[in-house]
């Protein structure tokens, strides 16, 4: 029988190869899906998607077993649907890999989230950035358990363009007005009414 740190551990292969039992530990499940040559497909988000109900046993549950600690999927930024759900909000993106999306959890009350958006919109404008919009993320409440959704945040994405930095610089721009944002969320009176910027990227975006 294999031994973790003195343990005996039932079930664990020898070692062989590059594999030792010795290394086992336990950690948060992650997985990778990915195509060899690069190429796009909705295959490999449902993919990503059984991945991640394969890893239930790794979210950390309460006693609501629908409340689970956020887990998701990161992808590439879809720009043919964001094209086309912003189009019909009347929001004109530019072509793909030339503007960030922010994620935006916002309180729910109404003046609350009002002030934290007034604020994202300025520090976006100081550093010299354009706002193209904002895009409610639509959600199926019925599938959230009951404790997570005394707390749910309403959840909005902000698309900002490009304009004339190159791709490094404008990844250097988000990452420094992500970080501006937060902390003015953090000091304003939006702390404490789940207003926070999980991500904004100008090219991955997380489910």
């Amino acid at each position: 029988m294999n031994e973790l740190h003195g343990v005996p551990i039932p079930g664990l292969p020898p070692a062989q190869g590059l594999y030792d039992p010795a290394h086992e530990k336990d950690s948060c499940g992650i997985g990778f899906v990915a195509h060899i040559k690069g190429q796009k497909s909705h295959g490999i988000l449902r993919n990503a998607l059984q991945v991640l109900e394969n890893l239930t046993h790794r979210g950390a549950q309460g006693c609501d077993p629908c409340t689970g600690d956020g887990a998701g999927v990161l992808s590439q930024i879809p720009h043919e649907f964001f094209q086309r759900v912003c189009g019909e909000l009347g929001m004109r993106l530019p072509g793909a890999g030339t503007y960030g999306v922010g994620m935006a959890f916002l309180p729910q009350e109404a003046k609350a989230r009002k002030q934290c958006e007034v604020l994202i919109e300025s520090i976006i404008r100081e550093e010299g950035q354009e706002l193209l919009g904002w895009r409610d993320v639509p959600a199926k409440e019925e599938h959230i358990g009951a404790q997570a959704r005394t707390t749910m945040p309403a959840i909005r994405q902000f698309f900002v363009a490009r304009e004339l930095l190159n791709p490094a610089q404008f990844e250097r721009k988000l990452y420094i007005i992500r970080k501006r944002i937060t902390r003015a969320i953090r000091e304003s009176a939006c702390r404490g009414k789940n207003g926070h910027i999980s991500q904004f990227v100008g090219k991955y975006h997380r489910l």
